[in-house]
């Protein structure tokens, strides 16, 4: 282990004392006083407060990511609604662009805020450990929504060793979600006379007449980071996604193989390679930008795309390119495929029942049951509806049969950028999304729009990244703690990992590429491999269980 490893393991064990030591002191910090509320929306909602046990609280929010930046509670049409009708504010707590430094802080300081959103993992487990975590057994058996709109299989999943449940799911889903794909600038594929775009054969063809006849464009962008490089293993094998890349491991059986033996993998890496020599990817698709990325697909020069968020990526450059001419745009088009594989076996993206990431209800909230009846009443159909939608008189008067809101006259005949934007800062609150209920309300009003009215992202979503997104719930939580053994062999397998698969996109020879894997697989193994693989199969296979179990 490296001295530096020892030293963040060292602090790490230290803090998890300290916390243990903590977690007996009991009570919980004063909620600072509401503010006075202030004009906006009225309410129709009746005693929204009986009927659904929401009651006035104020807590405190903090998102553990560096990315992260929460607004002013109240300083948008759905915040205020609920600061005034609910009686319910939020004193965010910000990461300031240094996440793991701000918990620690807290940590230290014995000063955790009321909740926090996090990934599923390690951060939640070393809290429950310390027990500064409340369980929500109780809460979830009490109140409706959640029991509801959760599968019994997702709440086991969600369940602690010691078999409590401290998180709440954000973005969860009974069904099929996506948004990862491919898509074609429409200019130039109409240009080009709309050729055959099935097959990486295909693909390869079209990209050198791009190359030859645009020189200005990008031929295939690959996203952030190269994002979208990964995302084409899904192309080169029947029901696999790139989520095996992550795992370092593909399912063989009942057991995880590490991912340097499988044959899809290396051709993937040989066909970028390949596109990468002959300049049909973007050089410096490694180190590039989102903003970069966008720059690009809103001035359209980006030919074909790949991206795990090829929805926002879409919508947002085909808004771009259709203000100038209607006829121009972007069009999403079905996965790419290794010859010879059923179109219909072939998925981009993965999705986890579970959804994205979680909240969790710190021991420092005094009244932590009155957290949980606000995203009790989050994540059913009146909070999705204010939280996704704005509150009701915004952008919908009526709702119908099911509870989906059916657009207005401004939903209809306003700016589409506006309400884009208004809409995306009500959707940054929603810290329980209910996925099933959104995407059906989303695509209740989009087809009630004539056909030019409906966004790029639901027609998207509708036709083709649904359809090929792959379940993979059973692969949650195999992600090991950082600080213990399998952690440790995790981190470093992922630096092998990295450095080799740039090298492998930089190879000038398939030969080179080869070279690099055969090195990639004997280091991986040096590392560890062996011990990640087998840990995350047991894992996998205690999920599998648990699953069926809530069958």
């Amino acid at each position: 282990m490296t001295k530096k490893l020892k030293w963040v393991s060292f602090v790490i064990a230290a803090l998890l004392v300290f916390l243990a030591a903590c977690s007996n002191n009991g009570g919980g910090k004063e909620p600072s006083a509401a503010p006075p509320a202030t004009g906006g929306p009225t309410s129709d909602a009746g005693d929204v407060e009986d009927n659904l046990g929401v009651k006035p609280v104020t807590f405190s929010f903090y998102g553990h990511y560096d990315w992260m930046t929460t607004a002013p509670w109240g300083d948008n049409e759905a915040t205020k609604w609920i600061q005034e009708n609910l009686k319910v504010n939020v004193n965010p707590v910000q990461a300031g662009g240094a996440a793991e430094e701000k918990l620690n802080t807290m940590i230290v300081g014995n000063d955790l805020p009321d909740v926090i959103f996090t990934d599923r993992g390690a951060v939640v487990e070393r809290l429950v450990k310390a027990g500064k975590l409340v369980a929500l057994d109780e809460y979830y058996d009490k109140y409706p929504n959640f029991k509801k709109y959760v599968k019994e299989s997702t709440f086991n999943l969600l369940r602690s060793e010691d078999g409590k449940i401290y998180q709440i799911p954000n973005w969860y889903t009974a069904g099929t979600f996506g948004n990862g794909g491919w898509m074609v600038n429409k200019d130039i594929y109409n240009e080009l006379g709309r050729p055959k775009l099935e097959t990486f054969d295909d693909l390869y063809d079209y990209l050198l007449q791009v190359r030859d006849k645009y020189p200005n464009v990008v031929p295939l962008e690959v996203g952030e980071k190269g994002a979208g490089l990964d995302i084409m293993y899904g192309g080169f094998k029947e029901n696999a996604t790139s989520h095996d890349i992550g795992l370092k491991g593909y399912p063989d059986g009942d057991k995880l193989v590490s991912i340097f033996e499988d044959q899809a993998y290396k051709e993937l890496v040989l066909y970028i390679n390949k596109l990468f020599r002959e300049r049909l990817i973007t050089q410096d698709a490694l180190q590039q930008t989102q903003d970069a990325v966008k720059e690009k697909v809103n001035t359209g020069r980006v030919a074909v795309m790949i991206e795990s968020n090829i929805t926002t990526y879409g919508a947002e450059g085909h808004r771009a390119l259709t203000n100038a001419n209607p006829d121009s745009g972007y069009e999403i088009i079905w996965p790419i495929r290794k010859a010879g594989l059923d179109k219909d076996k072939i998925f981009v993206s993965g999705f986890e029942s579970l959804g994205w990431n979680v909240n969790v209800i710190t021991t420092e909230a005094k009244d932590p049951e009155a957290i949980f009846a606000y995203y009790d009443w989050i994540t059913g159909p009146e909070g999705q509806k204010v939280l996704f939608f704005g509150p009701k008189g915004l952008f919908w008067d009526e709702e119908n049969a099911d509870g989906s809101p059916i657009p207005n006259e401004a939903y209809k005949t306003g700016d589409v950028n506006e309400r884009t934007e208004k809409m995306r800062k009500f959707e940054d609150f929603n810290w329980a999304g209910n996925t099933t209920f959104i995407d059906t309300a989303k695509m209740n009003l989009e087809m009630a729009l004539s056909e030019n009215q409906r966004s790029w992202e639901t027609i998207a979503q509708s036709t083709v990244t649904w359809a090929t997104s792959k379940d993979v719930t059973e692969y949650v939580n195999t992600e090991p703690i950082p600080e213990t053994e399998i952690g440790v062999i995790l981190q470093n397998v992922n630096d092998i990992y990295t450095v080799a698969f740039a090298k492998m996109v930089h190879a000038k020879s398939d030969e080179e590429v080869l070279a690099v894997l055969e090195q990639a697989k004997k280091d991986s193994n040096k590392a560890g491999l062996d011990k990640l693989l087998q840990f995350r199969t047991e894992k996998w296979q205690e999920n599998v269980q648990k699953i069926n179990a809530g069958h």
